[in-house]
């Protein structure tokens, strides 16, 4: 497996100036260590594109966290924010046939494309540098997919792509000490239907 990490220090290292980069956020607290991070380097743009999320108002919630976020930790940073009218139905499509997937199985990974592509069109089309997203910070996620689709991404629109694994260098510890410190919600499920009804087996399993 490929030190995305690495790839990433190597990057971050040949900067000229501030990229601009359109940073696909999950949750406040997978973004909190990404945008400290990041912040340092980069113009960023979050985009909060999440059509897994259900309810509604688990999406609204969730929002509303990532906004506080960035009011609070970086107010001076110049982050701006792009945020999606809630619409699940782009998931249920994607989905379909997938029901009984696991956690982190078929299903997660086309949810993955889904809103990296929905990213990576929107970069090109507004002529970000770089495009990337927060998913790689959690210890559930994987990274050899995010990253694997990133490239495909970044080879069909013809826009960089930030190879990353941000849960590299106590990224997700981190994470979970800047949620504490700003009392973030820190959910128990992913986000979709699908990961609330396996958290709450595994809660009815205990």
């Amino acid at each position: 497996m490929e030190n995305y990490q690495k790839r990433l220090d190597d990057t971050l290292s040949s900067l000229n100036g501030r990229p601009t980069l359109l940073l696909h956020a999950c949750c406040a607290p997978c973004s909190s260590y990404v945008l400290e991070y990041l912040s340092g380097y980069f113009d960023i743009t979050l985009l909060f594109y999440n059509p897994n999320i259900s309810p509604a108002s688990e999406y609204e919630f969730r929002c509303n966290e990532l906004m506080r976020l960035v009011n609070e930790m970086l107010p001076q940073s110049g982050i701006k924010t792009v945020v999606c009218d809630y619409d699940s139905a782009p998931f249920y499509e994607m989905a379909k046939g997938l029901e009984n997937e696991p956690e982190c199985g078929s299903r997660c990974k086309k949810c993955y494309y889904m809103r990296l592509d929905f990213t990576a069109k929107y970069a090109k089309k507004h002529g970000f540098d770089y495009f990337c997203t927060t998913l790689s910070i959690s210890p559930h996620k994987n990274a050899e997919w995010l990253n694997e689709i990133g490239k495909e991404l970044s080879e069909k629109y013809a826009i960089k792509y930030l190879y990353s694994d941000f849960k590299k260098k106590n990224g997700y510890k981190r994470s979970i000490e800047l949620s504490k410190q700003y009392e973030l919600y820190r959910q128990d499920y992913c986000g979709c239907v699908y990961s609330k009804a396996e958290a709450e087996k595994r809660k009815n399993d205990k």
